[in-house]
């Protein structure tokens, strides 16, 4: 399997930084309540000197939703949501102990998190433009249509696991009770973004290792490295 960005997007964002993760022998009867407390700290301290939407990190996605003819305020990056949703509430729901770690690394960085379940895709994820012709299903059971050059992860059965890049995942590929295998993708576009994601990595693996004793397969994408295959 693999997972990569098509030419078109390193051409039209070239100063994106990704990190990969793949891990086998998750489960759900781990406590990861420790390292919630630890993130939503972090990022508590961030929110209490900027609104999210200055922090650099989402700057950066909003200049990005703009290019891609977006409106920013309306489609917001995954992190971004996020960090919206616990300034407002001060907590983050529970929904499995992966998605509730990522959840909140995601936050204490704000870098997108997308977290799916590798039985659920054909062949591997390109982050491509959509052709028109794929299909997506969102959480409420309904197939939906990504509209033709939105930016879309699709696998080599045409099904979208994520629409508007950082913005939407699928339910199809979502992790429940069954997941076993994931793969976990962090991306960025600011400045620091090299440095962040390597540090955002390191920390999503390093808890893997902690809570499930895993052993995670990790690499940090850029344009001359693009493709990681698992």
């Amino acid at each position: 399997m693999y997972f990569f960005h098509s030419s078109s997007i390193w051409s039209d964002f070239p100063r994106l930084v990704a990190g990969v993760i793949l891990v086998d022998g998750i489960t759900k009867d781990v406590s990861v309540d420790s390292q919630i407390q630890i993130f939503t700290a972090m990022a508590g301290e961030r929110l209490a000197t900027s609104m999210e939407g200055h922090l650099p990190e989402i700057a950066a996605w909003r200049r990005a939703f703009s290019d891609m003819g977006l409106k920013p305020t309306q489609y917001r990056c995954a992190a971004e949501a996020l960090l919206r949703r616990f300034r407002k509430d001060k907590a983050m729901p529970r929904i499995h102990p992966l998605v509730d770690l990522c959840n909140v690394i995601s936050l204490a960085f704000a870098i997108p998190v997308a977290v799916f379940d590798v039985a659920k895709v054909v062949g591997g994820i390109e982050v491509r433009y959509a052709s028109g012709s794929e299909s997506f299903l969102d959480f409420s059971g309904n197939v939906e249509q990504p509209q033709r050059n939105e930016v879309i992860f699709a696998d080599s059965s045409g099904r979208a696991h994520a629409r508007r890049w950082t913005n939407r995942q699928s339910a199809y590929s979502a992790v429940r009770e069954e997941t076993q295998t994931v793969l976990i993708v962090a991306e960025a576009l600011h400045e620091s973004a090299p440095t962040d994601v390597e540090r955002l990595t390191a920390a999503i693996t390093g808890e893997l290792v902690r809570a499930w004793s895993a052993t995670p397969e990790s690499r940090i994408l850029d344009r001359p490295q693009s493709r990681f295959v698992f």
